[in-house]
């Protein structure tokens, strides 16, 4: 093999690592659309029925003495409407963390492999470049 053939390797191996940092920027992109798409509606549904609760409680709480039945149902309401908000904001944060981290870690797994063959190939072009050189 000669050196313009293995510097021509070495470039097509770095192109290679530029299309899989390319690959994972459009892979993150995507996982981050797709965990969006899965809880932004849940979210945005759940976040409209609680600004919906909270004016209906605060109606109440100015009619305290007509509608302390109805206080009490809206509190618990909210109640769970606040905890499911936070579920879903924790479990949307939960996801993308570890999808991320997923794509990631395919992306290193890719590059590693590649740095691999082009340490072997910058050693042969070192042994051939010292032995033209001898």
């Amino acid at each position: 093999m000669s050196e313009n053939e293995i510097k021509e390797q070495i470039k097509l191996k770095n192109n290679e690592i530029s299309k899989i940092e390319e690959e994972f920027r459009e892979k993150s992109s995507s996982i981050k659309n797709e965990v969006e798409g899965e809880y932004n509606p849940k979210i945005g549904e759940n976040n409209t029925k609680l600004k919906a609760d909270q004016d209906k409680f605060n109606e109440a709480m100015a009619k305290a003495a007509e509608w302390k039945a109805k206080e009490n149902e809206f509190k618990i309401s909210l109640k769970g409407l606040n905890k499911e908000s936070s579920t879903l904001i924790k479990e949307k944060e939960k996801t993308l963390k570890l999808k991320l981290k997923e794509a990631d870690n395919e992306k290193k797994i890719k590059i590693k492999a590649i740095n691999i063959e082009i340490k072997a190939l910058q050693k042969k072009l070192t042994a051939l470049e010292n032995a033209s050189t001898a």
